[in-house]
């Protein structure tokens, strides 16, 4: 069976709303890498040199010897740039990524953390790219950065960032359970649950525009105006959604090696002025937010039917499409994936099959519909689905004369169409439906064709709505 493992639909149309303490508009949270010391380096056992994020343009590592003006680009983020921005930062929450052996070389950086009452995550054991770390290395790494983080700063982490990270990375840390939340994604404004086997892992997305990286890369931030201009508008365009009654979370990267030269930092000053002028803004750590989500938001597992087998996906769907199993057998072997596990997903799945099927299939989906009114209700005979849809439009409880009309109609339209009359009874009242009779017996066959697949479909709709979220 094909199973899309990236998840493609997240909150949907309707995010939850956030319920942000005091009724925030925006949660807007700071983070501080501190990767100073921890980066690719001969002295850390390392292959080579760093070669990212740093003033050099072009910077390529220099394998088996150092690298002088690159640590010296290091050394200015963990001597000069981290008092800058702890200076400016340290009255307010603030969420370090702090590389556990980076954290380890700077004592004195990480008192001044702690008494700020910064909140301290894990951003590793090492500074390094992951990607081709085989599972049980990175598994290691990641034991080792908790211990030594615990440590080091007097605190085991609560929260996760690899940043240059694997396939592997997220599963490896929900599997340690040792996480409130893991932040290696960038797939959100608000945070989201992921169901790893057995744990439910709530990930905190971080960001990689609202961040001064972007001073380091081809078609970055220039200056620092660039930078605060694009802080502002992102700011702007999240607070007015939490206006308008969805509000969101706001998430800035910085290091202190990039943002925290003279040059730059007057771009955070100036934003946190921007700030002040808004009421309803909360300033959190991660920490604080995954807090509040796990409280307010908690994860709730249900079936779900890209997860289950191909039995008991066409037992519990076999009979959406009316008497037509065969409909969901074919769904199952589409490539379905967590888009599919909602109703509007599923729904899409099996018209799908249905829309592609013959037209002696599609005929035969109709004609399985039973009679509006007809036989089949009087006698009991409809499904359990029918049944109830036809009782929600009041067709259980027809008069005599309202019965004899729709006995009559029934047997024109079969006769002229060759199936049934279908009609999603859902949005209609006995007065509709006969409206809708009556124009539509008038129809020409292939014109009636088209709507009553299409009606089939909207029942098929309202029927997952009932199931799925």
């Amino acid at each position: 069976m094909k199973r899309y493992p990236r998840d493609m639909h997240g909150h949907g149309s309707t995010p939850p709303i956030a319920q942000w303490p005091n009724n925030a508009k925006i949660a807007l949270q700071i983070v501080v890498n501190y990767e100073e010391g921890g980066e690719n380096n001969i002295l850390h056992g390392d292959s080579a040199s760093e070669a990212f994020l740093s003033e050099i343009v072009g910077a390529e590592a220099w394998p088996n010897q150092r690298h002088a003006n690159m640590e010296s680009i290091y050394e200015y983020g963990a001597r000069a740039g981290f008092w800058r921005l702890h200076e400016l930062l340290k009255n307010i929450p603030v969420t370090v990524y702090g590389v556990a052996s980076a954290l380890a070389r700077s004592p004195n950086q990480v008192h001044a953390m702690t008494t700020a009452g910064w909140e301290i995550a894990s951003h590793g054991l090492k500074w390094i790219d992951y990607k081709n770390i085989k599972p049980a290395e990175e598994a290691a790494d990641m034991v080792e950065a908790i211990r030594l983080h615990t440590e080091v700063t007097g605190t085991a982490p609560r929260g996760w960032y690899t940043g240059r990270s694997s396939k592997n990375t997220i599963r490896l840390a929900s599997e340690t359970g040792a996480f409130s939340y893991v932040s290696d994604t960038y797939a959100d404004d608000l945070p989201y649950w992921i169901e790893v086997e057995g744990n439910d892992q709530l990930m905190i997305p971080y960001t990689l525009d609202a961040n001064d990286m972007r001073f380091a890369t081809p078609q970055g931030f220039n200056s620092g105006t660039q930078f605060l201009d694009y802080l502002k508008d992102s700011f702007t365009a999240l607070y007015n959604e939490g206006l308008n009654g969805v509000p969101k979370m706001m998430s800035i990267g910085l290091h202190c090696r990039l943002v925290g030269r003279p040059g730059r930092i007057e771009s955070i000053r100036k934003f946190l002025e921007f700030v002040k002028g808004h009421e309803g803004v909360w300033l959190a750590t991660r920490e604080q937010i995954a807090d509040h989500w796990a409280k307010t938001h908690p994860h709730k597992r249900y079936e779900r039917p890209s997860e289950m087998n191909r039995a008991m996906f066409i037992e519990k769907y076999g009979g959406i499409f009316e008497h037509s199993a065969w409909i969901a057998d074919a769904a199952f072997d589409l490539e379905l994936g967590y888009s599919h596990d909602t109703a509007i997903g599923l729904h899409n799945a099996l018209s799908r099959v249905f829309r592609s099927a013959s037209q002696k299939q599609r005929l035969g989906v109709l004609t399985a519909h039973p009679d509006l009114a007809g036989k089949l209700a009087l006698e009991n005979g409809l499904t359990t689905k029918s049944a109830s849809e036809q009782a929600s439009a009041g067709m259980n409880n027809l008069t005599d004369n309202e019965r004899k009309t729709f006995t009559i109609m029934n047997n024109e339209y079969v006769k002229k169409h060759g199936f049934p009359f279908i009609i999603a009874v859902r949005d209609h009242t006995k007065a509709s439906i006969l409206d809708a009779f009556t124009r539509r017996i008038n129809n020409d066959q292939a014109t009636e064709f088209l709507e009553a697949c299409h009606q089939v479909e909207l029942i098929a709709k309202f029927r997952l709505i009932d199931l799925l979220p």
